[in-house]
């Protein structure tokens, strides 16, 4: 991974999108249902969950807001009956995408997804077109703007937890698990009283493109059009944004 950084694409989004007051609880509650998909809907017993529900409370999301993403992650939402998708394809340039779907009605999703990728220059392909790109992998992002957090007390704790590897940036450490131990050192890094900004579940690219710039710029404007898209919960993809 060295050399590239998840975390440097997710900051040089992440004001932009904020801004947008109507999409915060939206990505919100996209985080909220992903975090009970994967580790179940009690905030106790998942770490990530927990985490993405003190964030949403933070910014004010309603109680009620939180417990509908929670209840549509657990299947428990009375009068619903949302069905799990994938779409897999390419970007303008090249640029490898997964987008994981929840919708109630697949027919009108499909229709939308596909639009958003021929509008902007990308083609959908066969499920298993692109996923071969990527690695299922326990992903943290603590933050260290004031540089206080010990770079060698971090690391050996988060390996000793169960951490493959962690990536330092400046301003923040990102640490890779394997799924399974995700949880574990999620855990240990909370009882440490270490800051987590994100952690998720996620596909981390195994290499990184970068297109031409007018490709980028129509593939930041697919990703905008995929997360204005209610029905979609995460994208994954393997764009390395210019500076």
């Amino acid at each position: 991974m060295a050399g590239h950084s998840k975390w440097k694409n997710i900051q040089k989004r992440k004001n932009a999108q904020d801004a947008k007051k109507g999409k915060v609880f939206m990505h919100h509650a996209k985080e909220i249902y992903t975090s009970a998909k994967q580790g179940g809907g009690d905030p106790e017993m998942n770490a990530s969950l927990r985490l993405a529900v003190d964030k949403a409370k933070a910014d004010n999301m309603p109680n009620e807001n939180i417990d509908r993403a929670i209840k549509k992650a657990t299947g428990a939402l009375d009068g619903a009956s949302f069905e799990e998708l994938t779409y897999e394809g390419y970007g303008p340039g090249g640029v490898a995408v997964i987008v994981n779907i929840l919708t109630d009605n697949k027919n009108r999703t499909a229709a939308e997804i596909r639009h958003a990728f021929k509008k902007n220059n990308g083609n959908l392909g066969e499920n298993g077109s692109v996923s071969f790109m990527f690695d299922r992998k326990g992903y943290i992002v603590i933050t260290n703007e004031d540089g206080a957090i010990d770079e060698e007390e971090i690391t050996l704790g988060a390996i000793e937890a169960g951490a493959e590897d962690i990536v330092i940036e400046e301003g923040a450490y990102e640490i890779i698990t394997a799924p399974e131990d995700f949880n574990a050192v999620c855990e240990y890094l909370r009882e440490s009283g270490y800051p987590l900004e994100s952690s998720e579940i996620t596909f981390i690219p195994q290499t990184y493109s970068s297109p031409s710039e007018d490709d980028e710029k129509n593939m930041l404007n697919l990703i905008e059009m995929l997360e204005d898209n209610e029905d979609v919960q995460d994208i994954h993809h393997n764009l390395e944004e210019s500076e």
